[in-house]
C-alpha cells in the first residue's frame, strides 16, 4: 500500500524513518551528562560536516566612504577574501559615540532576491532603490531594522554573504551554462541597477543554486560553510574594531539570516547573544513537508545523524539564545516549530540554562516586524 503523502510520494515515510529518533551526538541522549565534554564532540562533528573552507588571517578592510545618516556615522566598507570578488558592507554607530560599545552582525535575508546583500536590512540615504522599500515594507514592515538597533546604542556591521549583492555570481564569470533557465544568452552584467534586470538576475541566480551547491560539494565543502567562514571573517573584523567591546558582540536576521544565525552563533562562541528569525524547524519537516521552500543553503550532509537541526544552534548553550517564529510562515509547519522549540527548551534545561533561551510565536506570514524588532533589541539589550 502506497505511504502517506509527502514531498517525496511513497518514499517520505521511509525517509522519515530514516532519522534517528534522538540524533547520535544529541545532549537530550541519556548517556550525554557532561556538558564541555558534549560540547567538544558535538562541535568536533559538526565542524567536519559543515567543512568550512580554511580560514586565513582576517582580511585588510578598505574605507571607501564615511558619513552622517539617520543619526548614524556610517562606513561603507569592503575586504578582499582569496577568492571572488571584494566584499561590500555598511557599518553603522550611533552618532557621536566615544567609547567602545557592544555590536551587532546583521545578517541579511536571501528572500529569493540575490542582487542585493547588505542592502536589504540597512538604509543610507533618502535615494533608496524602489525594490529595497518594497521588500523592506513586506518583510521588516517598512523599517531598516540594521538603522534601528544601532541607534540604541551599537555598532552594527551588515555584509554582503557569500553569493548575494557583491559576492553574487556574475552571467559574465560563468561558461557553459547553455540551457533552460540558466541560459546566459542575452543576458548582461551592465545596467545592474535597472529594475528589470535585476528581476531577471533574481530569477536565473535562483536556478543557479543547485549548481553552485553541487559545485561546492564536489570541492569538498558545503554553502553553510562557506557561509559560516565568510560571517566569521566578518566578526574578526567586527570585533577588531577599538569602537566594538568584543565581549558583547551578537548577531540575528531574518530567514537566510535567520539560518546564518544557527551555524555562526552554534558554532562560534564569540556571539554572546544570537536572535534567530524565522528559521527554526526540524530536519523531519524538510524531509516530508517543507524542503521546496527552502535554499540549497541549508543542508549539511550527514548532519541529520548527528543533531537535530534545532541542536546546532542549541551547541551554544548556555549563551542566550533567542527564536522568533511566525504562526503562518509558509516556510514551516507550525507543528515542527513547535517541536524545534521543546528540542531547544529541553536542552537548555539539561545544561540548567533555561533562563538564556526563550521563543516567540506570532501570528502571521514569513517575516521580522516591529513588534519582533522590539523584542530582538530587548533581548539584545538584556544580555549584551
Amino acid at each position: 500500500m502506497p505511504s502517506e503523502k509527502s514531498l517525496i510520494g511513497s518514499y517520505g515515510t521511509w525517509a522519515a524513518s530514516l532519522l534517528p529518533k534522538t540524533p547520535l551526538l544529541s545532549f537530550r541522549n541519556t548517556d550525554r551528562n557532561n556538558l564541555p565534554e558534549w560540547q567538544r564532540e558535538a562541535l568536533a562533528k559538526t565542524s567536519e560536516l559543515i567543512a568550512s573552507p580554511t580560514r586565513v588571517a582576517a582580511p585588510k578592510v578598505k574605507i571607501e566612504k564615511k558619513y552622517v545618516y539617520d543619526g548614524l556615522e556610517i562606513e561603507e566598507l569592503s575586504w578582499e577574501l582569496p577568492y571572488g570578488r571584494a566584499t561590500k558592507a555598511v557599518l553603522l554607530k550611533p552618532q557621536g559615540a566615544t567609547k567602545p560599545l557592544p555590536a551587532i552582525l546583521g545578517l541579511h535575508d536571501h528572500a529569493g532576491k540575490k542582487y542585493f546583500g547588505y542592502r536589504k536590512i540597512v538604509k543610507t540615504s533618502d535615494d533608496q532603490h524602489p525594490l529595497l522599500k518594497e521588500h523592506q515594507a513586506t518583510d521588516y514592515e517598512g523599517r531598516a531594522w540594521a538603522n534601528e538597533i544601532a541607534k540604541q546604542g551599537y555598532v552594527v556591521l551588515v555584509h554582503d554573504a557569500f553569493a548575494f549583492g557583491s559576492r553574487r555570481a556574475y552571467y559574465e564569470d560563468t561558461k557553459g551554462l547553455e540551457w533552460g533557465a540558466l541560459n546566459t544568452a542575452g543576458k548582461s552584467d551592465e545596467n545592474p541597477e535597472k529594475s528589470e534586470n535585476i528581476e531577471i538576475y533574481n530569477t536565473w541566480s535562483s536556478e543557479h543554486e543547485h549548481v553552485m551547491s553541487k559545485s561546492l560539494f564536489s570541492a569538498g565543502t558545503t554553502w553553510p560553510g562557506v557561509f559560516l567562514s565568510e560571517d566569521q571573517y566578518a566578526l574578526d573584523i567586527l570585533s577588531s574594531r577599538n569602537d566594538v567591546d568584543p565581549n558583547r558582540i551578537g548577531c540575528g536576521g531574518l530567514s537566510g539570516g535567520g539560518l546564518r544565525t544557527v551555524y555562526l552563533a552554534g558554532l562560534d562562541k564569540r556571539i554572546k547573544c544570537a536572535v534567530c528569525v524565522g528559521f527554526m524547524t526540524t530536519w523531519a519537516d524538510f524531509v516530508l513537508n517543507k524542503s521546496f521552500t527552502h535554499t540549497w543553503m541549508t543542508y549539511t550532509p550527514l548532519l541529520p545523524k548527528y543533531l537535530e537541526f534545532p541542536e546546532i544552534l542549541g551547541l551554544r548553550v548556555p549563551l542566550p539564545t533567542l527564536v522568533l517564529n511566525n504562526n503562518q510562515d509558509e516556510l514551516y509547519t507550525l507543528a515542527e516549530m513547535k517541536k524545534a522549540d521543546a528540542i531547544l527548551g529541553d536542552v537548555y534545561k539539561k545544561a540548567n540554562a533555561s533562563e538564556k533561551y526563550k521563543a516567540n510565536f506570532y501570528d502571521g506570514p514569513h517575516k521580522f516586524d516591529l513588534q519582533m524588532q522590539k523584542d530582538a533589541f530587548a533581548w539584545f539589550d538584556k544580555w549584551l
